[in-house]
């Protein structure tokens, strides 16, 4: 499907530091990255991706000394000759800027004061038939800020900034946004969407890219509950025990994912006959896609153990808990890991572990049920607040479930 072309435009771009300007960066990206011809207008920038053409035009800068001569009569409240030629010279530029664009993202502009002859410009390309179709991104809306309200005039220009338009889809960032956007404005919440800034996992975790290919591929982070086993595969780390325990979540409807990160044990001769137990028993109880052998996964060829420390540590920003049912050991140092990485720890009830975690880690007995333990997770999994956070944003506020659910569709539904 052939992608519309898109421009963003704001008073500013990168490389000028803000919050609306790093929105402006990441939509960018995100648009680039999944082939839509993508512009940013902005007053002051320069380009910062390769993909994405930057259009300056002075006059949307809100800095500008033009403007600033303005915005001074403004508060006189003298709307002059000055400013009639500022919206005329920036309609022209924005025609110029706006060529062969489908949807315009404008930031601010149409419900914010800083620049007004910047905003009676958009009104006019927005009722003209034959141009791009406009998106209002509402950050901030001087008519419901009090700190502005002393300085708004219940007359033309000011007024533009509470007067919807018809062929203009209006966003906010919040519900409360939202709320007050309609009652400005008049119109239905039907009229007005949602999209909330998010997060980006992989750069904000600064992942490496054979962690990002993992997850992607195996959908780590969609599962509801991701569980790290960091060992190798040998009989006393019991494994067929933490695999039952992953069927007892698939039957208490928790979608969890058990990464075992580490290879067969490379001593002992009959370990390859363990890992086929392991695979039998994966099998019987239809658990391949949830439990992730990852040496089955990586290129073994690079080395004897297929995951570097750094996309270990990764990994353990990643999972949700450590589940580690070990039989016996000497010590147990993934407890001690996990323990850095603040990841809650599930554990065999052995004397290592005793030792090392204390009243701080969840034990079970070896003769301990799966579905028991299984159940213990998932009232975790209800109780703990950060869990229940971190997932909430991973399922919401994620770059990537926003784009997909809520930023693409407007995008389509804007192209005329």
């Amino acid at each position: 499907m052939r992608k519309p072309s898109v421009a963003i435009l704001h008073y500013t771009c990168p490389p000028i530091v803000g919050g609306v300007e790093q929105l402006v960066a990441v939509h960018a990206g995100l648009l680039a990255d999944r082939g839509y011809p993508t512009r940013v207008v902005a007053g002051k920038g320069e380009p910062f991706r390769a993909d994405v053409a930057v259009w300056l035009i002075e006059g949307l800068y809100s800095k500008d000394p033009g403007l600033l001569a303005i915005n001074r009569e403004l508060e006189e409240g003298v709307v002059g000759s000055r400013f009639e030629v500022a919206v005329d010279r920036l309609e022209e530029e924005l025609m110029a800027a706006l060529a062969g664009v489908e949807c315009c993202v404008v930031h601010n502009a149409f419900t914010l004061h800083f620049n007004l002859p910047l905003t009676a410009a958009l009104h006019r390309l927005a009722q003209r038939m034959g141009g791009p179709r406009f998106v209002a991104w509402c950050h901030d809306i001087s008519w419901r800020n009090e700190l502005y309200l002393p300085i708004m005039r219940d007359r033309y220009p000011w007024k533009l900034l509470k007067e919807p338009l018809d062929r203009v889809s209006y966003v906010v960032v919040s519900e409360s946004r939202r709320r007050e956007l309609c009652e400005l404005m008049g119109l239905g919440t039907d009229l007005v969407r949602v999209v909330p800034a998010g997060v980006s996992p992989a750069a904000q975790m600064k992942l490496e890219p054979e962690t990002v290919e993992l997850v992607d591929r195996l959908g780590l982070l969609q599962a509801e509950l991701l569980m790290l086993a960091p060992v190798r595969i040998t009989r006393r780390k019991n494994l067929e025990m933490s695999i039952r325990i992953v069927g007892g979540m698939r039957d208490l409807d928790v979608d969890s994912r058990l990464l075992v990160t580490g290879p067969p044990g490379p001593h002992n001769v009959r370990a390859g006959d363990y890992v086929e137990e392991l695979r039998a028993l994966r099998g019987r109880l239809a658990l391949e896609e949830q439990v992730v052998f990852l040496f089955e996964q990586l290129d073994r060829g690079r080395s004897a153990y297929p995951v570097s420390d750094r996309m270990m540590w990764d990994l353990y920003s990643l999972a949700d808990l450590l589940l580690f049912s070990s039989s016996q050991e000497g010590f147990g140092i993934p407890v001690v890991e996990a323990g850095l990485f603040r990841l809650p720890v599930f554990c065999s009830d052995i004397p290592p572990f005793r030792e090392i975690g204390l009243d701080a880690v969840h034990y079970f007995d070896l003769d301990d049920e799966p579905m028991a333990v299984a159940m213990r997770i998932k009232r975790w999994m209800e109780e703990d607040m950060s869990y229940r956070l971190r997932r909430r944003v991973l399922a919401h506020y994620s770059w990537d479930s926003l784009f997909a659910q809520r930023i693409e569709p407007l995008i389509l539904g804007a192209e005329r």
